[in-house]
């Protein structure tokens, strides 16, 4: 495996690792930002209330997008195993 076929798997890799952790970032993001608006509006300054409606949103995208998510990592090292017998070529 030559410099070149390292890189490119480094930049898959991370390329990878960004679109799995996009749909839930962007989601809590979204709800950080409404609520912190919210917040300001009514000058509630309570942790929790910033801290749960993340958590919950956060675990319905991960019910939404977490098929799509493992189908995304499957397809990937499926790739990375199929790699392998050409490092011994």
């Amino acid at each position: 495996m030559d410099a070149a076929q390292v890189i490119d798997l480094g930049r898959e890799s991370l390329w990878i690792a960004v679109m799995v952790a996009a749909p839930l970032l962007g989601v809590a993001l979204a709800v950080g930002l409404l609520v912190g608006i919210l917040q300001a509006a009514t000058s509630i300054q309570e942790m929790t209330l910033s801290f749960i409606p993340k958590l919950g949103a956060m675990i319905l995208a991960l019910v939404f997008f977490g098929g799509w998510q493992i189908a995304v990592m499957v397809d990937f090292f499926r790739s990375i195993f199929e790699r392998i017998p050409e490092l011994f070529m």
